[in-house]
């Protein structure tokens, strides 16, 4: 048996001639796919290589449906990686840049630290009354469904908890 049929796609011969053949189809392949060339250069790199690496257990019929698989699945992988980046970078709370001076920014965190202090120190029923309305959105009949109360007594609650933070407020300008 002749050695370069026995070792295939591994002599580097018939690797060589089987990547000039072969690179830059399926870097066009990869750019119609994906649409980025830069991409699709460093995919079919990296194909060729896990080709290479494997070429002892790639024989050489098989080798040009080995080459579109793997990469295909290095695409998918950076796609899948690239959602999971977005998807922190969507959840995660980045530093926010504005266009604010140092101090105000100190006064607003202050005052927003001060704010939830005087909610703290509103009566519990005041509180979630207010909360229910103010932060989850929910209308006087809704929250008097959630409390079991009248809509009178969670306009009473509400009313009470304006004016306890409308007094706590003016103290702390």
């Amino acid at each position: 048996m002749e050695k370069s049929s026995f070792l295939g796609i591994c002599d580097e011969i018939i690797f060589l001639n089987f990547f000039k053949s072969n690179a830059k189809v399926l870097q066009n392949y990869l750019y119609y796919k994906f649409g980025n060339s830069e991409q699709a250069q460093d995919i079919c790199q990296e194909a060729f290589i896990k080709l290479w690496q494997n070429c002892a257990n790639v024989p050489s019929d098989k080798a040009k449906s080995f080459l579109y698989t793997v990469a295909n699945n290095i695409s998918l992988n950076q796609i899948a990686h690239k959602k999971v980046v977005l998807e922190y970078a969507k959840n995660s709370n980045p530093i926010q840049h504005t266009s604010e001076s140092p101090e105000f920014i100190l006064e607003e965190n202050e005052f927003k630290i001060k704010l939830l202090k005087a909610i703290d120190n509103l009566t519990e029923a005041q509180r979630t009354a207010f909360l229910l309305h103010r932060i989850e959105g929910k209308k006087y009949k809704e929250i008097s469904e959630i409390l079991n109360i009248s809509i009178k007594a969670v306009e009473k609650r509400i009313h009470g908890a304006l004016v306890s933070l409308r007094k706590e407020i003016d103290n702390i300008r």
